[in-house]
Formats: structure tokens, sequence, C-alpha cells
């Protein structure tokens, strides 16, 4: 029996080429994001490639009642592999940025997450297998001057993803955060940094390639799984450097 796959932020970037791989493994498909045209388009091509059934459904995840609502709407039908892939970030001094996309990146990257998988998560219990993977990012292991909102929300999805699989052992289900460092999605246009140094500096790793690799952790149940070898080292080496120069770094990095 074909497992379903509920990805949301499944409209572009890493949420898109995720939903690409479960497709082409036989996955039916729950792809949940604010645009209906790009989420149709989507359904479409993965139906004609793969023969998956797949389900579109519109939510804006800054709405807290969208999780209840997805779930109401989905009634009955058992979700597998939950992937929360959606977020936002927003690059500036925090007291100039607009209040409502701070704390609504609060809510996407943070609630909205927490209560899709405590929705999700009693079914999988009770069946004894499922899967959970958190997108979170290299950005989750330090704070982040000029992006501080999003670097603590990421800091949470790390956080609640690790205390999240520590309850789970032995039920069958795992829970996966993914961490990757900068990423070409368009990530970095939303949030205004695609002209700092984090992007500008480095070569963003590609939506397909990122992708791939947090597929990969998640079959395997890792519990975190940190995308490249330079990120991998700078996230691992965060708690052995002094705090100031872990900020002075990421607020050289971030800095508009």
């Amino acid at each position: 029996m074909a497992r379903t796959a509920l990805i949301t932020g499944a409209s572009r970037g890493i949420g898109l080429e995720l939903a690409k791989l479960l497709a082409a493994d036989g996955s039916n498909l729950v792809l949940v994001a604010r645009s209906a045209q790009a989420l149709e388009a989507l359904a479409e091509e993965l139906r004609g490639a793969h023969g998956v059934e797949v389900r579109v459904e519109t939510a804006d995840l800054a709405d807290p009642a969208a999780p209840g609502e997805l779930a109401a709407a989905l009634g009955e039908l058992e979700i597998d592999v939950l992937i929360n892939n959606a977020g936002f970030g927003s690059t500036g001094p925090f007291w100039e940025l607009p209040v409502e996309g701070e704390v609504g990146q609060v809510q996407v990257n943070v609630t909205a997450l927490t209560a899709l998988t405590r929705l999700f998560l009693p079914g999988m219990v009770a069946r004894k297998r499922g899967r959970v993977l958190n997108i979170a990012s290299t950005a989750g292991f330090q704070p982040g001057p000029y992006m501080s909102t999003y670097y603590a929300t990421k800091a949470y999805v790390l956080s609640f993803s690790e205390g999240l699989a520590h309850e789970l052992k032995g039920t069958g289900v795992t829970v996966t955060a993914h961490c990757p460092g900068a990423t070409a999605t368009g990530f970095g246009a939303v949030a205004g940094n695609d002209k700092n140094k984090l992007f500008t500096k480095m070569t963003p790793a590609s939506a397909s390639e990122v992708a791939a690799h947090a597929y990969a952790a998640m079959n395997a149940g890792k519990t975190v799984s940190i995308h490249g070898l330079m990120n991998w080292f700078g996230a691992r080496t965060v708690p052995f450097t002094p705090r100031a120069v872990v900020l002075y770094l990421t607020s050289v990095l971030n800095r508009p």
C-alpha cells in the first residue's frame, strides 16, 4: 500500500523537490501552500509522470486557524509522512521590521509546525509507523543578528525535533530535523538577504541537492542532518567558539 505524504510549502524550492522525490518513489501526496495555481500545475505534472494520487490544499499557515482547518479537510486520510517545510525569514534591525512579519514568522515557522505535528502524529503512533521531516536550518545552531527572529525560530525547530525524536523511540515513528545552509530557493529574495555576504560570499546549494539529502536522512531515520561539509563543520564548532565571536560572524554574514 502506497504511503501518503503531506508537504507544506510545496509550491517551490525544497518542498517542490521533495514532492518530486516522493512521487517518484510511488507515494501519494497532499500538497499545501498558498498558491493554488502553482500547486495544481505541480500536481498535474506528478500525476502524469508517476501515476500517484495528488491532492491540493491551499492554506496560509500564517493564519492560526489553518492547521486545524487543514486537518479537518483531510478527515480520515492517513498521513504517513509529514514534511514541515513552509517557512520564511526577514533581514534588518529587528525594531525596524514590520511587526506583522516578525510575528508571522513565529506563526509559520514554529506554531503551525508544532500544531501540524501534534495533529498528525497520534495516527502515526497508533499505526506504529511514520516519518516527520522538519526543515530547520544551520541558523538553528546559533543566534543571528539582523535575522534574529528567523534564527530563533529555527533553534526551536531543531530543539523540538530532537526532543520529540527521543520521546518516540520504539514507536516506529521517526523525527528528522534537516539543516541546510544557504540554498537557491527564492528564500533570500523574500527574506531580503540575497545580497548579503551569506549568499554572495558562498555558493548556495541547489534546492534539488538539499531535498535529496533531506529525503535520504528522513528515510534513514536520522534525528539531525546537516547538509554540506562546511555547514556541518560550522554548526558543530559553535559550542566551542566564544559567543561574542559567533555573534560577530553571524552579524557580518547577515548585515544588510
